[in-house]
């Protein structure tokens, strides 16, 4: 795991987090909803600028781990492979960490309407 402050992205504005949490109900005990990660290990890297994010799907992996597929600046691509997320909610004994695989496994499925987020640069 990252230690605090080695990962810079982009924080969810906690107004628009809160319409979130209403609208898409987390459906695991630990409600996350925090956060985009763009880099891991950037304790020494700038933070990233502003962009344009919109949340365009959503992930389950039925087992504890859900998470919401954001587009950063028209892309849901990640430099690393990845694919941009914001953890939504965590079952008992998962880690944020793990959308990552889950994505990766299992895909996500498009929402009908891309809901645009406000995003600011952080570090955490």
């Amino acid at each position: 795991m990252a230690k605090s402050g080695t990962v810079i992205g982009w924080l969810l504005a906690e107004d628009d987090r809160a319409k979130l949490l209403q609208r898409f109900q987390p459906r695991y005990e630990k409600t996350v909803a925090h956060h985009v990660t763009l880099r891991t290990d950037a304790a020494n890297d700038p933070l990233p600028p502003q962009v344009k994010a919109e949340i365009v799907g959503r992930t389950d992996d039925e087992n504890g781990v859900e998470a919401m597929v954001v587009t950063i600046d028209g892309t849901t691509d990640r430099p690393d492979g990845s694919t941009y997320h914001i953890t939504w909610s965590l079952g008992p004994g998962r880690r944020a960490r793990e959308s990552n695989d889950v994505l990766k496994e299992r895909g996500w499925k498009e929402l009908d309407h891309p809901i645009p987020v406000r995003l600011e640069p952080g570090r955490f």
